[in-house]
């Protein structure tokens, strides 16, 4: 997809001089982010928060090096103050902004960014939902269904959720999981996550063996060459994020759960769980493959050892019991 794809038709771009002229090194920006892998989602979002910005230069007859810290001030009250836009969108549109200006800075177009040390004031983060270990446990624990199709979609859906839970993946992530980035043997799974950075992550040893009684089902059921690790019974390739949000309320359903159970819940309650037992931001940090690149805080690595200690210590479903051994 070309980087003009990208623009508001709204805007009238074509017709408008000044603001295309404006807009020329953004597509320049942009291009060089589609080059390194970029989601087309990531790009479409840089582009709307710089555009609003190109728009606000436009009429103040502004260059981008003639932008300064005042004039992003009276920029961004604008959005927020007669555009009433949500201080989260601003602050997508911030991030994006000092990105741009990053970039300029490193072209030699600009000399001074003017969001550095520009800060809006945050407005307190709502706690992401959390399920107790109990609750969990009678998710995962629940009965094999009556009827043969069930039961081996179940044993499937099990070894996808308790992954979920185990490593703290995505739901978008589990399901770009291929059968290489499984190593049942050393517990671990190679994770490609946002900006295609790939991450190792423990695997729990209840998740391992949910895996193993699956794969021999899901070697039935895969068409041709196909590489993913979680397949549709029914067309052989590989499962979609929205097909493992359905199977989750199915099973939450005939588990008897009321709570509202979603992929990205099991995420929460892994980070959840690990952080109240081990205490170990950082590792946790790691596991999630959290890498805020809008905020100051210094990502610190952790080797693979120490991660694989911390989660045996911590996740409540890192060991098998004696039940699950016999």
């Amino acid at each position: 997809m070309s980087v003009k794809d990208y623009v508001n038709p709204a805007t009238d771009i074509e017709t408008d001089a000044v603001l295309r002229e404006l807009l020329t090194p953004v597509h320049r920006w942009l291009n060089t982010l589609s080059v390194r892998n970029h989601s087309e989602h990531t790009l479409t979002a840089y582009l709307a928060g710089v555009q609003q910005l190109a728009l606000y230069l436009r009429g103040k007859r502004l260059s981008w090096t003639r932008c300064d810290k005042r004039q992003l001030a009276q920029h961004i009250s604008q959005r927020l103050d007669e555009d009433k836009l949500a201080l989260a969108s601003v602050q997508q549109e911030l991030s994006a902004i000092r990105h741009f200006y990053s970039w300029l800075i490193e072209e030699d177009i600009a000399r001074i960014n003017p969001t550095t040390g520009y800060q809006l004031k945050r407005s307190p983060r709502p706690l992401p939902s959390i399920a107790d270990v109990d609750l969990l446990t009678q998710l995962l624990e629940q009965e094999l269904p009556d009827t043969p199709e069930q039961a081996r979609l179940w044993l499937r859906d099990k070894a996808m959720f308790e992954l979920l839970y185990s490593s703290g993946l995505r739901v978008g992530e589990l399901v770009a999981l291929d059968m290489i980035d499984i190593d049942l043997s050393d517990l671990r799974v190679r994770v490609t996550g946002k900006g295609n950075k790939t991450r190792l992550v423990p695997i729990g040893n209840k998740a391992a063996e949910a895996i193993k009684r699956y794969l021999p089902h899901r070697n039935l059921w895969v068409e041709g060459q196909d590489s993913a690790l979680f397949i549709s019974e029914k067309l052989g390739t590989r499962l979609s994020t929205r097909a493992v949000q359905q199977r989750l309320k199915v099973a939450a359903k005939r588990a008897g759960i009321a709570q509202n159970l979603y992929p990205h819940l099991l995420r929460h309650c892994f980070a959840s769980h690990m952080l109240s037992g081990s205490g170990d931001l950082r590792a946790v940090q790691e596991m999630l493959g959290h890498s805020d690149i809008s905020t100051t805080q210094i990502y610190t690595h952790v080797d693979f050892a120490k991660l694989t200690q911390v989660y045996d210590r911590a996740h409540p479903r890192a060991s098998l019991t004696q039940n699950d051994s016999e």
